[in-house]
């Protein structure tokens, strides 16, 4: 007892929060760290533009990837979500990739660890059971760490390490998935040789406005899918990984039932099921962008109601709520079309209130 009395707090981030910050609601919280996506993802381009040490960890990771052995990204809940974008681009780019969950990895697979030419162990706490386990392992080798806490376990462990620069998020995951997801593609394209400078300056020009756009439709967000027995999130390509995000963040905060599709995936199977209850919220953007239509006018054609989220302008109508969002290059739609969900999810917690509370400090980490 006497220990836990004196123990210091394990604050998020390994930073204490301001004291008018503890005072703040979820909801009031929510909106601020949406808020602060645009401006924690300039901090993190900039440096992952100009910080010497960084720079020095590319080019070891790329060092280590020249094996013609697969590029691992292996993470949990959001981490996953941003492993997901990392591993697509790689694979669109000719290199053999693949994104895994971290428990899965550490309790099934501990056989194939060697078999990766470099595996990128995505955390934003760095203390989460599982990674840590996987970080103090000497069988997983050529290893780099991403992580949000540089005061946390698996930052003290990991030899190489690229920090996320979100600051402390005391709701779901909004800009430490963005964050994590922009590292992703920056550690891709150095590994693939690409300049990702211009694409990235692109993305800072339109996100901000995405966001502000998607938050100021909120309500009529929230109308449209109101009394949904089913939303369904589903994209293609980086877009899982964004449907996987967005259904997260309905889930946690509001409660509400979400699930997340690959547009494969629910074609065949769940979209036998859509009815007049369902809701479909569907990422059209990519080379892939035309089945992303086509599976709204199925969706459409039985009963369903889809919110489109695209780049390109659609008539709006009972049965379909199109969201305009402005172009970016790939795999940057990852980050860009989650606003929709996020501000759906913030005109949900307005009307019914939040069901997860804000915190502060790392509970107990368990498996």
């Amino acid at each position: 007892m006497e220990d836990k009395l004196t123990s210091e707090p394990r604050w998020i981030a390994g930073v204490e929060p301001p004291s008018d910050v503890r005072t703040l609601d979820m909801i009031a919280i929510y909106e601020m760290e949406c808020r602060q996506q645009p401006e924690c993802l300039v901090r993190l381009l900039r440096a992952y533009g100009q910080d010497g040490s960084i720079l020095n960890e590319l080019d070891t990771a790329r060092q280590m990837s020249l094996s013609p052995l697969p590029v691992l990204f292996i993470g949990m809940g959001a981490s996953y979500c941003s492993s997901l974008t990392g591993s697509s681009f790689l694979q669109s780019g000719g290199r053999s990739s693949f994104a895994v969950d971290a428990g899965e990895w550490l309790h099934y697979s501990k056989a194939a660890w060697d078999q990766a030419a470099v595996s990128f162990l995505l955390t934003t706490s760095g203390e989460s059971a599982e990674l840590v386990q996987l970080c103090k392992s000497p069988s997983l080798k050529r290893m780099a760490l991403l992580c949000n806490n540089e005061k946390s376990t698996c930052w003290s462990l990991a030899g190489n390490r690229f920090p996320i620069l979100a600051g402390p998020e005391y709701g779901n995951a909004t800009k430490t998935y963005t964050n994590a997801t922009a590292a992703c593609i920056v550690i891709a394209s150095h590994l693939l040789g690409r300049p990702w400078q211009k694409d990235a300056e692109q993305v800072v020009q339109a996100y901000s406005s995405s966001l502000n756009h998607a938050f100021d439709i909120r309500s009529r967000l929230a109308d449209f899918c109101h009394g949904a027995a089913n939303i369904e999130l589903i994209g293609r390509g980086p877009g899982v990984g964004a449907a996987i995000m967005g259904a997260l963040c309905i889930r946690e905060m509001t409660g509400s039932r979400a699930a997340p599709h690959s547009g494969g995936g629910f074609r065949h199977g769940p979209l036998l099921d859509v009815s007049e209850g369902h809701v479909a919220i569907i990422f059209a953007s990519g080379p892939a962008a035309p089945l992303g239509v086509g599976l709204a006018n199925d969706c459409i054609a039985r009963g369903g109601k889809v919110v489109l989220v695209s780049t390109e302008h659609r008539e709006p109508s009972e049965k379909l709520l199109p969201v305009r969002l402005a172009p970016v290059p790939e795999p940057w739609e990852s980050i860009a079309s989650v606003v929709v969900p996020q501000a759906l999810t913030m005109a949900m917690i307005e009307r019914a209130g939040a069901k997860l509370k804000p915190r502060f400090e790392y509970g107990e980490m368990k498996e």
